[in-house]
């Protein structure tokens, strides 16, 4: 059965959809089956992935909105090895029409049931807000992870973030838990960042990444390319930052596994 990771920040320009492009590569790149699912209007995830979001037959749009089966809306195998629900501009229009409908929360999740025992793990691509489309992967979602950059107002927005969480889980998933908060665009000769990075982990311990995403210049240049960076630069230390995420990933999933349920 598949775990589904929403990846969000209501702040915009943390590097959300960076992340989820090459955690999404670095996934499969370990032989595990991914799924992407771009829920930004923008489209940067698709166009990142080597799809061309103008050219897609069908997106989250008519997933969310026009009931078309999962498996007629996936682009199997883009250039990260993975596969892909694309998004282009249509998807605005699914936020405004997701109001109209009936347990409009939870169309993600139930379109998503038919294809959960086909992937080891499914990636949801968030927009940079809390809207109906945000809801929908949060309500889909195993659980959150939270890419951030290490400075000031970002810190406070975290706060924030993490207790809207909190009121939607109590809401709509209570299963949902954080993932991880994953510092990114980090630079180490910033004390500002090594100042926010330490508070980071005071405040919220094992739930941030050991594996820090550096400022790279390969994994700015990758999107236009329409690759992951590690199939644009392979040597990069983004690209190796990103697998090593997929690394922690994988191993903290296989401690929760093997961690025994306590009695009641």
């Amino acid at each position: 059965m598949a775990k589904v990771i929403a990846i969000a920040n209501q702040k915009g320009g943390v590097g959300k959809t960076t992340t989820a492009v090459n955690v999404a590569a670095s996934m499969a790149a370990t032989k595990r089956k991914v799924l992407l699912i771009d829920l930004d209007p923008q489209g940067n995830a698709t166009m990142g992935s080597g799809v061309d979001k103008y050219d897609v037959d069908a997106t989250s749009y008519e997933l969310l909105i026009e009931d078309k089966p999962v498996n007629e809306v996936i682009v199997p195998e883009t250039t990260g090895k993975y596969d892909l629900i694309a998004a282009n501009g249509d998807v605005t229009a699914a936020e405004i029409k997701l109001m109209e409908l009936f347990a409009r929360e939870v169309r993600l999740r139930n379109a998503l049931k038919p294809v959960l025992e086909h992937y080891d793990f499914i990636f949801i691509d968030c927009p940079p807000s809390l809207n109906q489309l945000t809801v929908n992967a949060l309500a889909a979602a195993d659980s959150v992870l939270v890419p951030m950059q290490c400075e000031y107002y970002a810190l406070e927005g975290l706060t924030a973030l993490m207790d809207t969480i909190q009121k939607l889980a109590s809401v709509v998933n209570p299963n949902l838990k954080i993932e991880g908060v994953l510092r990114t665009m980090y630079d180490p000769r910033n004390r500002l960042a090594n100042d926010v990075s330490e508070q980071l982990k005071r405040h919220f311990g094992e739930q941030v990444y050991r594996t820090v995403i550096p400022r790279n210049v390969r994994l700015a240049e990758a999107p236009s390319f329409g690759a992951p960076a590690m199939y644009y630069d392979k040597s990069s230390t983004g690209a190796k930052a990103y697998l090593a995420l997929a690394g922690e990933i994988l191993r903290r999933r296989d401690k929760t596994l093997q961690t025994p349920a306590k009695a009641s």
